[in-house]
This record gives C-alpha cells, sequence and structure tokens, in this order.
C-alpha cells in the first residue's frame, strides 16, 4: 500500500510518520522546498515528543519519503491524505483555497483511481467542492477516470499527537462508496487490532463531528473559567467545584479545569468556523459566541491580578514568566495566552523575563527582541517583582522555592493553571494567587 499526505504540519507529518510506521510506503509533499530539504536531513519544522527519531527511523527504512511535487507521486498511491491548512479568515470563515488547489492538482494529473481523503479541518461542504474540483479539471481533459472522496478527521492533541494516532480511541470516517470504505479500513486496521473501532458515516456528519468535537471541549474550559471567576467573588473554592462536579458521571472530570483559556491551532479557529458556518446557514451559534467571548477575556485575567496587587503602577516593573506555548509539550504558540499578556505587560511598561522549555524561538521568531529570553526558570525570575506561571511543563511543578524567593525582588506568584498548592506557598513566604479562589 503506497499513500500521499500532502502538508508537513502537525497534522500531515504525524499522520505520514504513523502509517509508515506500521508498514505503509508514505510520500510527504509540501511546497516549501525549504522544509521538504530539511526533512530528508532528519530535521524537524515542528516539536513533537518522539516525532523526529519515528521520522529518521522510517526515512532510512524508505517507507517515509519527502518531495514537493503531488504530481510526480500520483500513478503510484492509492490515496492522498489531504493536511494542508485551512487558516481562518478576516470573517472567521475556513479558507480553503490550499485544500481545493490540491484537489485540482489531482485533476490535472490523475491517471488512474485514486481516493482522496480530507484530513484538514474544514467546513461542512468541503467534500462536495473537493469532488468538483476534481471532477471539472478531468472533464477539462475530456477524460474519465473513477476517483472517491472521503473525510477523515483528525483528533490529535499537541504533544500526545503520535499516541493519539497509534493507539485512537475512535477513528472517524465519512465516504460515499463501498470502495472508499473498504481501502480506509484496510489503512487503519494495524492501529485497531484490539478495539477496531471505525466509525463510519456520511461525509457531511464526518465533517461536523470535528467541529462539535473541538467546540464542546472549547465550552467545558470556558464554562469552568466563567465558574472560577465566580468563585472568586463568592469565596468558593473551584477546585473543590470541579471535584464535586467532575465526579457525575454524566459530566466527568476532563477539560473541567480553569485557566487563563484556550489557545492553539484548533480550538480557536474552529469555534470560530462552526460559528460563521451556522451564520451562512441563517442560524446564531449562540452558546459559542458566548464561549469565544470569555475566552479572550481570561487570556487577560493575570493581568488584572497583577495589576490590582500593585493598584496600577506596573511601570519598570520585572514580569517573570514560565511558559510561552499554548500548551505544554508543544512549541506551538497559534493564539497562545502569553502573546495576549506579554503585550499587555509591555504597553503598561512591564520589562518582560519569560522561559519555556521549548518555545523560545517561536516566541522569538513572533515577537522579536522586545522582552528577555531566559536560559532556564531561575534566570527568569532574577530581580523579578511577580511571577507568572503560564503553561504547566513538568519542570515548573517542584522547583526550589528557597533560591526563587532569594532571586526575586518581590515574592508574587500568579499560577494561571492552578498547579501549587496555596497553603505550601504561602508559608514558604509567597503571596499567591490563582484562577478560581
Amino acid at each position: 500500500m503506497k499513500i500521499a499526505i500532502v502538508g508537513t504540519g502537525y497534522v500531515g507529518l504525524v499522520t505520514g510518520t504513523c502509517f509508515a510506521e506500521i508498514g505503509v510506503n508514505v510520500i510527504c509533499v509540501d511546497t516549501n522546498n525549504e522544509k521538504i530539504e530539511a526533512l530528508k536531513k532528519g530535521i524537524m519544522p515542528i516539536y513533537e515528543n518522539g516525532l523526529e527519531e519515528m521520522v529518521n527511523r522510517n526515512a532510512k527504512a524508505g517507507r517515509l519519503k519527502f518531495t514537493t511535487s503531488l504530481e510526480s507521486c500520483l500513478d503510484e498511491v492509492d490515496a492522498v491524505f489531504s493536511a494542508v491548512g485551512t487558516p481562518p479568515d478576516e470573517d472567521g470563515s475556513a479558507d480553503l483555497s490550499y485544500v481545493l488547489e490540491v484537489a485540482r492538482t489531482i485533476g490535472r494529473n490523475m491517471k488512474k483511481y485514486i481516493l482522496v481523503v480530507t484530513k484538514s479541518t474544514v467546513p461542512v461542504g468541503t467534500a462536495k467542492k473537493v469532488r468538483a474540483a476534481i471532477q471539472e479539471e478531468l472533464d477539462k481533459r475530456s477524460v474519465q477516470i473513477e476517483f472517491d472522496v472521503a473525510s477523515n478527521p483528525e483528533f490529535l492533541k499537541e504533544g500526545n499527537a503520535i499516541n493519539d494516532f497509534m493507539s485512537p480511541d475512535r477513528v472517524v470516517v465519512g465516504v460515499e462508496s463501498e470502495r472508499a470504505k473498504k481501502l480506509m479500513s484496510k489503512f487503519y486496521k494495524p492501529f485497531l487490532l484490539n478495539n477496531f473501532r471505525v466509525i463510519f458515516m456520511d461525509i457531511p456528519s464526518a465533517e461536523m463531528t470535528k467541529y462539535a468535537a473541538n467546540s464542546m471541549l472549547a465550552t467545558r474550559i470556558s464554562f469552568m473559567n466563567d465558574i472560577a471567576n465566580l468563585c472568586e467573588l463568592v469565596g468558593a473554592d473551584v477546585n473543590m467545584v470541579r471535584s464535586g462536579i467532575g465526579s457525575d458521571t454524566r459530566i466527568g472530570r476532563k477539560f473541567l479545569y480553569p485557566g487563563i483559556g484556550y489557545g492553539g491551532s484548533c480550538f480557536p479557529k474552529d469555534v470560530k468556523a462552526l460559528i460563521k458556518t451556522a451564520e451562512n446557514n441563517g442560524y446564531q451559534m449562540r452558546v459559542l459566541r458566548a464561549v469565544e467571548e470569555v475566552n479572550e477575556e481570561q487570556k487577560g485575567i493575570l493581568f488584572e491580578k497583577l495589576q490590582r496587587y500593585f493598584r496600577g503602577d506596573l511601570q519598570g516593573k520585572n514580569i517573570a514568566i514560565w511558559g510561552l506555548a499554548f500548551k505544554p509539550e508543544t512549541d506551538d504558540m497559534r493564539e497562545a495566552p502569553s502573546l495576549i499578556l506579554i503585550n499587555k505587560l509591555l504597553n503598561a511598561g512591564c520589562k518582560v523575563r519569560a522561559y519555556d522549555p521549548a518555545a523560545i524561538d517561536e516566541c522569538r521568531h513572533r515577537i522579536g527582541e522586545k522582552i528577555f529570553y531566559a536560559t532556564d526558570m531561575y534566570d527568569a525570575v532574577l530581580d523579578a517583582d511577580a511571577l507568572m506561571l503560564v503553561t504547566e511543563w513538568k519542570e515548573f511543578r517542584l522547583p526550589s522555592w528557597a533560591v526563587i524567593k532569594k532571586t526575586m525582588r518581590t515574592p508574587l506568584l500568579l499560577d494561571g493553571r492552578n498547579i501549587y498548592e496555596k497553603k505550601e506557598i504561602e508559608e514558604l513566604g509567597f503571596t499567591y494567587h490563582c484562577i478560581g479562589k
């Protein structure tokens, strides 16, 4: 079996590498020549735990190859998985230009049956547009070649993407024909030998499933942040509330952790896209609009706590930030709360010293030298008037608080992820503020 994966971002590179790991011959395609040449040398474009070793192992075995030419490999593949970007337009809708260009390229160059699988997160109705784009190019060539389209949305968590792909709890596949269904079953069976669970459905439902899943998770996060903010006002402890409602089997414990808002490449973009899809169909997603509003406000909550502590006088204050990526185990800073926080701090006249185990280069690429990039978490707190925990990397969990207190100018800790115990931190001589207490 041989497949092409178009796009070498988080989804495409992980998908292609994991398929290669179980014996499929994979060709990863990207129009970025610099990225492809780097991959051929074993240099990763992203940080994902375990990915570099797996890429290099399968490339060495000849099962994983890289090219900039989709046209050159269409004759030898059984399927093309499209994992290109779908960035949001200014109105919040998903930009399908890359998806449709892949479809047109296939239509212009295919000579035999191919299954075209959309792996990117796309609005309902995209498969129809993909099919139409391919057929239009075939008609221009005056040829009749059978092909199928399918939807196979990804449910990978950055930082745990390889494990999610290799041991999925479910695989959602939208198909239109029995031939496509059999081929997709063949691709995924090795991953699910112990619990073979591919959920087949119609394509529009598969497309909607991805948006609905991410929007539900985003809703839980914003709901808990709303509850946390109210807990602070009424004297309740959000951690106890979370434990109380999470023990209800109808609710469960996942994604009920309060914090400083969600970010990343999926939740913000997908919530916006689903809102826009509803608008295009004459419907208002009122709950999701509130989810989005709460999330944007939550990204500034640590700054508000800092302002209250110093009574609005932040000019010249040194602020240490632990964590820049939107979540641990990744260098991804798309829609990261840290970017909002840093901007607010700089506008208020603060000086920022930041440290992140993986995202320093990405932050420097995004905002340049506006802040000081520390070499480690202790370097970050040098002469700091406050320490802000933004991303809950494991190495931040058990620091030497005695060293930190001696290093800081003011022992003030603002915990944006509630990973520390208030009583313990205060007994060490710190002023401690978190979310929802």
